[in-house]
């Protein structure tokens, strides 16, 4: 993978004010208003829903940093891109693992503003470890969804990005547990929202803070795993083909 073309991406990411509202700003404010929305300071249990909501927030946005990467791979293409840089030394490769990793890292902001203000605003606090298993729970669960954002980039087209982006991140984000608390769902809904990925990233980082409908670590990993495992393989079976037609 080549380092440079990496720096790129993420510059360019962070110089559109779309990424900047959507991705940062957005998941910051649904923490400050949801987290005085579905409890009061005065509750008992307020510390524990705010660091639940906080997790939900983090989620949602490097899920929506995920999709971000996807909606640009599709200009690329459209716009001829991924057939000059096949001319370059930068093999496929790499240029699928410079999109992936910049996924990940564009989430970072969110992952660190809702946390720090959870702890500013709410009084959130927990140990190192519980820290560390929210942070890397989550950051490192979101690669299937960083894979996806790749897939639909390469079905999809300029014009339908930004609808298919929409629908799937605020879609899976609500039947996955990320703007209705799971503790809150019927559970009818409770069942779809094991099929969503959204579901099992949070099942990652939850037992930092809960103990309520959560599942053990293992079973989490092992179903995120095939995600990935079946996402990635769809993603390099398209550009593979893609890459045929040139």
């Amino acid at each position: 993978m080549n380092a440079t073309y990496l720096v790129t991406e993420i510059r360019r990411n962070f110089r559109a004010p779309r990424f900047l509202i959507f991705v940062v700003a957005f998941p910051v404010l649904m923490f400050l208003l949801q987290a005085n929305v579905f409890t009061k300071s005065s509750d008992p249990d307020h510390v524990q829903i705010a660091a639940v909501i906080m997790i939900n927030m983090m989620t949602f946005g490097a899920f929506a940093a995920a999709t971000n990467s996807g909606a640009r791979l599709a200009l690329e293409r459209a716009a001829g891109w991924q057939r000059q840089l096949r001319l370059t030394p930068l093999t496929g490769t790499g240029y699928l693992a410079g999109k992936g990793i910049s996924g990940l890292l564009v989430g970072l902001p969110a992952l660190i503003l809702v946390p720090v203000l959870a702890v500013a605003v709410e009084g959130v606090h927990l140990d190192a470890a519980g820290w560390v298993r929210i942070f890397a729970g989550v950051w490192l669960g979101t690669i299937p969804l960083v894979l996806l954002g790749l897939l639909l980039g390469q079905f999809g087209t300029p014009d339908s990005m930004q609808p298919v982006n929409m629908i799937v991140t605020l879609g899976m984000g609500f039947l996955g547990g990320l703007w209705i608390p799971i503790e809150s769902m019927p559970g009818w809904m409770h069942d779809v929202a094991q099929l969503m990925p959204t579901y099992w990233v949070l099942q990652l980082a939850r037992p930092a803070v809960t103990t309520d409908m959560v599942v053990s670590l293992p079973h989490a990993v092992a179903v995120l795993a095939g995600w990935t495992v079946v996402l990635g393989a769809l993603v390099i079976r398209r550009y593979r083909k893609d890459s045929a037609r040139v």
